[in-house]
């Protein structure tokens, strides 16, 4: 049985994603993906349309880059939610100057209020050098504290390194 609230880590393109996928399809539940990607160029356009294409209609897809909250407002008990990703959301918020506190905040409420199971997909950020300037660091703490605060709420975390899962905690399904 997949946990209520999952986190799944990993760096760029180490397949947390995939990974994260495939927990929601084994549950059998019927499941919604928020995709919080935007498309600011021709690359992130086809890589988004690719995933749209790869999930199918067996997927209720809500895009939204700032919503994430309102988007898991909507998950019915029966529903399994993959948010993809916190690290996208959070840089959306970050772009848009939003308050960061306050939209943190209604996430995590969101989360813990979820009706459905939820699994969040978010990027590690930790384990590279000191960005060089100020706001990839100011994006790299805030991405931090929004991991640890999450994986605080779960009842199953995972590393995904190289396509391998590495339990952090919890039991996986």
């Amino acid at each position: 049985m997949l946990a209520k609230l999952s986190l799944i880590l990993g760096g760029a393109a180490s397949g947390k994603s995939a990974f994260a996928e495939s927990l929601v399809v084994r549950t059998g539940a019927p499941r919604v993906y928020i995709a919080t990607a935007q498309a600011f160029d021709t690359e992130m356009h086809d890589k988004i349309a690719a995933h749209r294409a790869q999930r199918g209609a067996q997927w209720r897809t809500v895009e939204t880059a700032l919503a994430a909250a309102e988007a898991l407002d909507t998950v019915a008990p029966t529903e399994v939610a993959l948010l993809d990703c916190a690290t996208m959301w959070l840089s959306n918020h970050l772009l848009a100057e939003s308050d960061l506190e306050l939209e943190v905040r209604n996430l995590l409420l969101a989360l813990d209020n979820c009706r459905g199971r939820v699994v969040v997909v978010s990027n590690e950020v930790g384990l590279d050098v000191v960005p060089d300037n100020a706001l990839a660091r100011r994006f790299r703490d805030a991405q931090g504290r929004l991991n640890q605060q999450i994986a605080a709420r779960a009842d199953l975390a995972v590393l995904v390194v190289a396509g391998l899962p590495m339990l952090l905690s919890g039991e996986l399904p």
